[in-house]
């Protein structure tokens, strides 16, 4: 097959090597589905980063800084000062650890879970606008397959990505 035949599934043979190649691919796909949605979160008076924090404690009874820091995609020094922020906001809380009073675990307010609740509601929206054409098996198997992936890749601290 000549370079720009399409495939029988109509998708047309990469040009270049950044046309096939997995992690390029899967940046691109996940910058310009966030942009979609970071909208509703910047009209929501939050950042990004603010927002990772709240989606990364929905579900969970708090996180430690560390590992908010891996799930919120955030290096752990801008972490703190984002969570201080969110503090103030009365969105999350901060709590020692008994055991170890040097760990402090980052738990959400009420007024922190019903933002949260809000706009995860709208990111799942979301999400079913964008697996919408691929069906919902192919849905439910491109989703399976990502987390099995990030289990055969585990991410790394943010600083230690580049």
């Amino acid at each position: 097959m000549s370079d720009g035949e399409a495939h029988a599934d109509g998708v047309p043979e990469p040009h270049r090597f950044i046309d096939g190649y997995l992690a390029y691919l899967l940046a691109q796909a996940s910058s310009g589905i966030s942009r979609e949605f970071h909208r509703e979160v910047t009209a929501a008076g939050l950042s990004v980063t603010e927002w990772r924090v709240l989606a990364s404690l929905a579900g969970s009874d708090g996180e430690s800084i560390s590992a908010l820091s891996l799930l919120a995609l955030t290096k752990q020094p801008t972490l703190s000062k984002v969570v201080q922020r969110m503090e103030t906001d009365g969105l999350v809380e901060r709590t020692r650890v008994r055991s170890d009073r040097r760990q402090t675990v980052v738990r959400t307010t009420p007024k922190g879970r019903r933002l949260a609740s809000m706009l995860c509601e709208r990111a799942l929206r979301h999400q079913q606008a964008v697996l919408g054409p691929f069906g919902a098996d192919n849905a439910r198997m491109l989703l399976a397959m990502l987390r099995e992936l990030l289990a055969l890749h585990p991410p790394s601290a943010p600083g230690d990505r580049e």
